[in-house]
């Protein structure tokens, strides 16, 4: 009987051992420095670079072809463009940033097809989401949005605008090689690696 009990007392203290050394080395391995992620200067940094090929695609696009879409249910050029103008209203208002007077969501994606005014109005939503951004000091960054879930803050919804921004430029690269035209930037990388071999020879 004493053996049996001295077993299990051993058995015991083993699992309690092993529970303190398992939380003595979580706590050990937890980070607690500093994030050296800066948010706000990255995703700046990162939507402006975007925001560029947006532009420097739409202008590729023969003004012929800014109608063209993949399939009857799909966005045209022209329309995907404009929905990434328009996005940028709409998914900073959830964090309460009000979109310009006069914008309609409802119809703004099918507003024009003119080159210019795409182009025009990428940059115009640019601006606004630039200065957006740049008006969110660190901390609110951190401000929680409850409408939007338990633990949703003012950050996530700017993550939300890099992943949509991303998402869109896919699209517009995709039509646009269905199209036969290559973006400018490739062009660009093109042209100086050409330029790189024949200096080499």
């Amino acid at each position: 009987m004493k053996k049996a009990f001295l077993a299990a007392l051993l058995f015991l203290l083993s699992i309690g051992a092993t529970g303190a050394w398992a939380q003595d080395s979580m706590a050990a391995t937890t980070d607690h420095t500093a994030p050296s992620y800066d948010m706000k200067g990255q995703s700046l940094a990162d939507l402006q670079v975007v925001q560029k090929k947006f532009v420097d695609l739409a202008n590729a696009i023969p003004p012929s072809k800014l109608n063209w879409r993949p399939s009857p249910d799909s966005r045209s050029f022209a329309e995907v463009f404009l929905h990434v103008a328009g996005e940028r209203y709409q998914i900073l208002a959830l964090m309460g940033v009000a979109p310009p007077a006069g914008f309609d969501g409802k119809t703004f994606e099918k507003s024009t097809t003119d080159k210019a005014r795409i182009v025009e109005e990428l940059n115009k939503s640019w601006d606004f989401a630039q200065k957006a951004i740049n008006d969110m000091t660190n901390a609110d960054f951190a401000k929680l949005l409850p409408k939007l879930g338990p633990q949703a803050n003012a950050g996530d919804v700017v993550y939300i605008l890099v992943a949509d921004a991303h998402e869109h430029l896919g699209q517009v690269i995709a039509y646009a090689r269905v199209n036969g035209i290559v973006p400018p930037w490739t062009v660009e990388a093109q042209k100086k690696a050409a330029e790189k071999k024949a200096d080499k020879k």
